[in-house]
């Protein structure tokens, strides 16, 4: 019987409980309605994600943003697209890292992943928020990790039909897809690609240092869905 991955589980639920209780979901009445909840919105963002022109100033706070802005997410599909990538490859990666590591893995890459991505865009007065730059880096360790296991994939211009690929290949799809995308990435709102690229990368390389002197496995078939972190 396989361990359970309770890190992996404890951050996804960590990323529900914090999106349900804040006023992205628009669950809670407090933070009233309409222009009130945009308003409401547009805070907590700022007070809790990274805002790339705040970074580089005397103060302390905002060094610990790219922390806080890894358990925010913008709305429902994204959260969702992060959880199901983080389900999916982050059991097989924390089974094979020990919790420790795993955890260690997640938070600096995470961290690191949205620092690069403020420097890079250090005029930008938009909010950086979500997880995807911590997941990456889970995608890039488990490439090295596990690279041959094969994973259940649908694509658009495939009519979504399920086709199973090699790990690697889905992978570096993936990752030259972000490649592409970062290299238009502006400082206006939309999706933090170059953060996608450097968690990837650093995720690899975490794995490549501490495991390359050890025998790389294949875990149970994963599937992967169409959203992507």
């Amino acid at each position: 019987m396989r361990k359970r991955p309770v890190l992996t589980c404890t951050l996804i639920a960590l990323c529900g409980l914090i999106f349900l209780t804040g006023p992205a979901s628009g669950f809670l009445p407090g933070y009233g309605t309409g222009a009130a909840l945009q308003r409401a919105q547009t805070a907590y963002f700022q007070r809790w994600g990274v805002l790339p022109h705040t970074m580089w100033g005397e103060a302390v706070r905002p060094l610990l943003t790219p922390l806080t802005a890894l358990f925010l997410h913008a709305n429902w599909l994204h959260l969702l697209g992060n959880v199901l990538f983080l389900y999916v490859f982050g059991g097989p990666v924390e089974r094979r890292m020990g919790a420790v590591r795993f955890t260690l893995c997640y938070l600096s890459v995470g961290y690191l992943a949205m620092l690069c991505y403020a420097v890079a865009h250090h005029t930008s007065d938009e909010t950086l928020v979500g997880a995807s730059g911590a997941i990456s880096g889970v995608l890039g360790a488990f490439l090295y990790l596990h690279p041959r296991a094969r994973v259940t994939s649908v694509f658009p211009f495939l009519l979504f039909l399920p086709l199973r690929f090699p790990a690697w290949l889905v992978l570096l799809f993936w990752l030259a897809l972000q490649w592409i995308a970062a290299r238009g990435d502006t400082d206006g709102p939309g999706v933090a690609y170059l953060a996608h690229v450097v968690g990837f990368t650093l995720g690899f390389l975490y794995a490549w240092l501490r495991f390359r002197t050890t025998t790389v496995g294949t875990p149970a078939p994963a599937t992967q869905g169409e959203s992507t972190p």
